[in-house]
């Protein structure tokens, strides 16, 4: 495993980071004692970064992390977890206010439930899971966190960018209001590294990169009849559904033929592209068994990417949002 440098934190972490949301059962059914041996197993081969949040089937993903950490007896993990707002705003919404949406009662009351729930003292890293550029000046929710960073209860502060809005953090990033910014990026999904990344970049903000496989779609295990496996009312399902599973599949078989003359599969080529970035501190990825995390695990090797590849992928860049 190779470790890069958390922003100006001081932190070294694992560039793969173990992504929790699957644990809280949105994904479809999970068993907590399988996940807990997932994230032993994830910790003893090296990674100690791990991406949760309240929204994680209601906590539970924060409790069966807390579990495992009391069950840890190795190195530090740290631990990211995330705050949703009081009132979500539209995505289709262009200008929507910051203030108010974290209120300091519910901060509060937040930071202390996900304290219980870990089983920790004080957070690693507390992220707004909703961030909107307004808060780049409405400063309510930056003034409770400080208060609670002197408080003890929270070490580091991130914000979560939008989704498909990379450029809603350009603003404080170059500002280093905070430590992290967590952003969609991935084959697809390029754009980060046009104004989001230099600005990151400037101020030493960590970026930690979500959805580096789609959802799913660029692990490239994909078939035809994949989606009827899916559970009923499961993530998964309902962003993929009508026509959005076939288009997916169609451009996803696409960078399975670019990309096999350089990698032996979609997975790797998706997890190494996002790491070809240096502005990247850490790639999440889901992971729920033993094979999962050994190839995860697998592709922090060092290589660098082939940039006659990387100029070919500009042609696949596709903008959507399947969380609408």
């Amino acid at each position: 495993m190779h470790y890069r440098k958390f922003g100006r934190t001081g932190w070294d972490v694992s560039e793969i980071s173990f992504g929790a949301w699957q644990l809280g059962g949105q994904w479809g059914t999970v068993d907590d004692e399988e996940s807990i041996s997932a994230l032993l197993q994830a910790y003893e081969q090296g990674i100690n970064f791990v991406d949760t949040a309240e929204l994680y089937g209601g906590g539970h993903s924060e409790e069966v992390i807390g579990e495992s950490l009391r069950r840890w007896q190795g190195d530090k993990i740290y631990v990211a977890t995330k705050i949703q707002p009081s009132r979500w705003p539209d995505p289709d919404d262009d200008n929507p206010l910051m203030r108010g949406r974290y209120p300091e009662w519910y901060l509060r009351e937040g930071v202390d439930l996900a304290l219980q729930r870990l089983g920790v003292e004080r957070l690693d890293l507390l992220q707004l899971h909703c961030w909107v550029p307004s808060g780049s000046s409405q400063l309510d929710w930056l003034e409770t966190l400080n208060a609670l960073k002197i408080e003890g209860k929270i070490d580091k502060v991130g914000v979560s960018i939008r989704d498909y809005r990379p450029d809603e953090g350009v603003d404080v990033a170059k500002l280093g209001l905070i430590d992290s910014i967590q952003v969609i990026f991935n084959m697809f999904e390029q754009r980060p590294v046009d104004t989001l990344f230099p600005a990151s970049a400037s101020t030493e903000t960590a970026i930690i990169d979500r959805v580096a496989f789609d959802s799913g779609s660029l692990s490239g295990l994909w078939t035809p009849e994949t989606y009827d496996s899916w559970e009923d009312g499961s993530q998964q399902k309902e962003m993929f559904r009508g026509e959005r599973f076939t288009e997916t599949y169609q451009r996803v078989e696409a960078l399975k033929r670019l990309v096999s003359p350089y990698y032996s599969s979609l997975a790797e080529a998706a997890v190494k592209y996002v790491l070809s970035s240096p502005e990247v501190s850490t790639v999440i990825a889901g992971m729920s068994s033993s094979r999962n995390i050994a190839r995860n695990v697998g592709y922090s090797d060092g290589e660098p990417f082939p940039e006659e590849l990387r100029a070919q992928l500009a042609d696949h860049a596709w903008i959507r949002n399947y969380y609408k």
